[in-house]
């Protein structure tokens, strides 16, 4: 009997994550941090949580133990070496752990697609009889595919992610449009469920003069990610000529080598003297650029959720999104910020407006962070989590019944 067919329905959990990618390699972005976001969580809950992941960190690896798990805010973390392959993060240490270990837990949550880690995490579970759930962290949708690697990636799903697909017990989506992206390209899942990433911001943080952007404008608007082609810095610089007076402040890591031609853009616009760079934001000095900010602008021409946008929010910090953004329809919905069209003509139209506006954006900023909350804190998601594992668990159960009787 599997650890999945015997589990107590009310009791503890023992929770498997399999993603590529963990901290601290936050080079990587929002979901490493939803990851852990959860995972943690699930810990404080008071279930035995581990992560199966790789020790690569760009084009280096983490100086971390390799076959010792180490525990962060409670996860077990187990890293390992990919010692060739490194575009698939071929891992197969890793491999070989999941067939050892994975019939010993309840469920198998794998975060991604298109890389070796996550393939074997879906197959070892579905040998083991273990439920196991999906979740692609925005990286099934058409236009991406389309703009990067298309063939390859077209090539992958239907070799593998089908079957992926197909043999999950469920696929989690952290916004409607993901559901919707997913259904249209015909995958064959037989339950999505809907589930946001939440967000907790610490009680006290470092303010912005203590820490390394002292030097920052009093008044700036904030852009806060990966400097990457999705996220819409093109359009967003484009439309500063149209915004006089406040400086834009870029904070992220730029992987793609892309801020090179991003600075010539705002020096062929004549507004590089209002286009400030500040390079990677930390998890310790981030929550003061938000604080500061006069408002949160995320223009990116498609995002499964939008982990930033939450963090603003959590922070009264009033928010600018385009409609591809995942988390536009709680912002709205919430009176938080404006959700705008991608054109830097609109969206520097929506920037000025709610800049002349400061009980507006006041106002928005409260409906925000009650909205944060209420709605996006880690404590509802787990419970949530919960309840989908438990009823996937009372799902494998009764079928190995079945199939027993």
């Amino acid at each position: 009997m599997s650890a999945s067919q015997g589990a107590d329905p009310a009791g503890r959990l023992r929770i498997l994550h399999v993603v590529s990618a963990y901290y601290p390699a936050i080079r990587y972005g929002g979901p490493i941090r939803s990851v852990h976001g959860l995972a943690s969580a699930q810990a404080r809950h008071g279930h035995d949580v581990h992560v199966y992941t790789t020790s690569i960190n760009g084009d280096s690896d983490l100086d971390v133990p390799i076959g010792t798990p180490v525990v962060l805010d409670g996860v077990y973390v187990h890293y390992f070496r990919v010692p060739v392959l490194r575009r698939l993060w071929w891992a197969p240490a890793l491999g070989r752990k999941l067939r050892e270990s994975v019939a010993g837990f309840d469920v198998v949550h794998i975060h991604g697609v298109y890389l070796w880690p996550m393939l074997a995490g879906a197959r070892a579970a579905a040998r083991a009889g273990v439920p196991y759930v999906v979740t692609p962290r925005g990286m099934l949708v058409r236009e991406l595919i389309s703009r990067k690697s298309r063939w390859a990636k077209t090539a992958w799903i239907h070799l593998f992610e089908r079957t992926t697909f197909a043999e999950a017990a469920a696929v989690h989506v952290t916004a409607d449009v993901e559901g919707k992206e997913l259904r249209e390209m015909g995958l064959p899942a037989r339950r999505i469920v809907c589930i946001p990433n939440g967000v907790e911001c610490p009680r006290e943080h470092e303010p912005l003069a203590a820490g390394p952007y002292n030097q920052l404008p009093a008044r700036y608007v904030l852009f806060l990610s990966r400097i990457n082609w999705k996220k819409g810095l093109d359009r967003l610089i484009t439309a500063w000529q149209s915004v006089p007076d406040v400086p834009l402040v870029i904070a992220g890591n730029d992987d793609e080598g892309l801020k090179p031609r991003l600075v010539e853009l705002a020096r062929s616009l004549g507004i590089s003297d209002r286009v400030i760079f500040v390079g990677p934001a930390s998890d310790t000095h981030k929550w003061a650029l938000y604080e500061r900010a006069e408002l949160f602008v995320l223009p990116s021409y498609s995002e499964n959720f939008g982990n930033v946008v939450a963090e603003a929010m959590a922070m009264a910090c009033p928010v600018v999104l385009t409609q591809e953004v995942g988390i536009a329809p709680l912002v709205q919905a919430a009176g938080a910020g404006v959700i705008s069209d991608g054109t830097p003509e609109k969206l520097a139209g929506a920037i000025r407006e709610l800049l002349l506006d400061p009980m507006r954006r006041r106002e928005m900023g409260q409906r925000g962070a009650e909205a944060a909350r209420r709605q996006l804190s880690w404590s509802g998601v787990v419970d949530t989590t919960d309840t989908l594992y438990r009823e996937l668990l009372h799902e494998s159960a009764n079928g190995a019944a079945m199939v027993s009787s």
